[in-house]
């Protein structure tokens, strides 16, 4: 078996090393940080505990796989527990429409803005099962390592409009602009624009009826502690503090990687959890790129950044009339985003994803402490914006509307805050441009269009997570890693949906 290095530790690399492990491999984790987890790491401030990125959890059947492969089972490690609602979306006018799996619950409560919408909602959700089919089961864990990919399934992503972005899909059949936006918000979830995104992420609803979402007790970063103590059980070696300056390289293949420090640790493969992006122009000089040259890297579209407040409180919120998971949309929706994803300008206004996870399990702060994360979709550093300058005026203007409208008297009581721009991702995340997600969910950067999962460049070199396929989310980078498992392992890439333990686990709950 071979010696493999990961760089960085977030969820796709994490995955990656237990199903390496698994087959048997030698595998050593290079985390840049102090904690493993990458965007989900931990911050730890005053007695409370804010999960750094991902909230969301959907698929936790690909969780239970992955403890599976390595003999285990996954709830000996962590407990995940399913929410209801699963998001409580709010129009303008502070009116909540709460979203969940239930379908004669949701018929309910769109009779509360479009009775004439039921039958039109049933439809959408009808399509997206056959999506989902296609473009999870069948897709996600495909590596689309040559264009004849692309080209085999070309007829049948015309054949789910997939030219068509999630807002004019789900716009065919639910006329209310509100249901609309409650019906296509998902692809921000994973750094897309819903009137770019294509359609195929309608498959997101079904995935989220068929398996609710969920939150792990202790938060998300009790699930990434979970695999750190698996991958340690399995023999990984896990390298904190430990930063990667280079990616040694030899003719087509890399050899090692040297560490900030100088040290030279030799390989048999490398796979990259970092930043597609950063990967190629920051850890391996140009001279030796053919095809992921600097300019092709910034002539890719990238995903928008994130201003988020992680922020505690001295009181309970608990008759505030929000949910575990809450968005609260802007009177402008089209617009906004245009400024975020198109225009690349700051906006006055803004729309807000607001984590409120000791609803669900106080332990995560203070005893009578409320803990919250409170995100804005922001444009990336191509904007131009100083956030040296902006970061507090815009973290002002936040508290000020959550007060106004939501958490009376919150800045008289919050007793733990940190706030995060642009220039964390890019700065300490590594990420091109500040991007929070990676490379743009637009059509014509999805499957072989996207950074590929095996390098173009280099044939022992390997990328997982959010720039590569199939893309950001919980799901995406998880898919990620039984791609870079198949392809370590040398499975028949034309026996993939046969092989992959997590695909049969998928087939069948489908």
């Amino acid at each position: 078996m071979a010696k493999v290095i990961i760089i960085g530790s977030g969820f796709g690399g994490l995955g990656a090393a237990i199903r390496l492990l698994a087959q048997g491999h030698e595998v050593h984790i290079y985390e840049k940080l102090d904690k493993l987890g990458g965007r989900a790491y931990v911050h730890e401030i005053n007695g409370f505990r804010f999960d750094g990125g991902p909230t969301v959890i959907t698929a936790p059947f690909m969780f239970d796989d992955l403890f599976a492969v390595a003999g285990r089972k996954r709830e000996d490690y962590v407990t995940l527990v399913p929410l209801d609602p699963f998001y409580r979306v709010f129009d303008h006018h502070g009116r909540a429409f709460d979203y969940n799996g239930d379908e004669a619950f949701i018929l309910d409560q769109i009779d509360k803005f479009s009775p004439a919408d039921r039958e039109g909602y049933q439809r959408f959700m009808a399509t997206t099962k056959p999506i989902f089919e296609k473009g999870f089961v069948e897709l996600a864990d495909k590596p689309f390592l040559r264009f004849t990919d692309m080209v085999k399934v070309a007829p049948d992503l015309i054949k789910m409009q997939s030219y068509l972005s999630v807002y004019r899909y789900a716009s065919q059949f639910v006329k209310d602009e509100f249901l609309r936006r409650v019906f296509s918000f998902h692809p921000l979830l994973i750094g897309g624009n819903p009137f770019d995104a294509p359609s195929i992420y309608a498959m997101i609803h079904y995935l989220e009826r068929k398996w609710g979402i969920h939150y792990a007790m202790g938060g998300t970063g009790a699930v990434v502690a979970a695999m750190g103590r698996l991958i340690e059980e399995l023999g990984g070696k896990i390298h904190l503090n430990a930063e990667v300056g280079e990616i040694l390289v030899n003719g087509a293949r890399v050899t090692g990687i040297r560490l900030a420090d100088g040290t030279r640790v030799t390989a048999d493969h490398i796979v990259s959890n970092a930043d597609v992006a950063f990967t190629y122009r920051k850890l391996i000089p140009e001279v030796y790129r053919c095809k992921f040259t600097d300019r092709r890297i910034e002539r890719m579209k990238y995903s928008m950044s994130l201003f988020v407040i992680y922020f505690g409180t001295k009181r309970r919120y608990l008759d505030s009339g929000l949910a575990h998971h809450n968005i609260i949309l802007g009177e402008r929706y089209k617009g906004l985003l245009g400024d975020i994803f198109n225009k690349q300008k700051l906006a006055d206004d803004f729309s807000l994803y607001l984590h409120m996870p000791t609803i669900t399990d106080p332990s995560i702060a203070p005893e009578g402490c409320e803990g919250f994360y409170v995100l804005s979709p922001v444009p990336h550093l191509g904007s131009g914006t100083d956030w040296t300058k902006m970061a507090k005026p815009y973290r002002d203007s936040i508290i000020e509307f959550l007060e106004a409208n939501y958490l009376p008297g919150l800045r008289e009581n919050i007793i733990a805050e940190r706030h995060v721009d642009p220039l964390h991702f890019q700065n300490t995340l590594n990420s091109y441009l500040g991007s929070a997600f990676s490379v743009q969910p637009i059509l014509t950067q999805s499957a072989w269009f996207r950074p590929h999962n095996r390098s173009e460049d280099f044939d022992n070199l390997y990328f997982v997570g959010a720039g590569t396929h199939p893309g950001a989310g919980l799901p995406g980078v998880l898919s990620s890693s039984i791609i870079v498992e198949n392809l370590i392992g040398g499975a028949d890439e034309t026996a993939y949906l046969h092989s992959t333990p997590g695909l049969h686990t998928m087939e069948q709950a489908v």
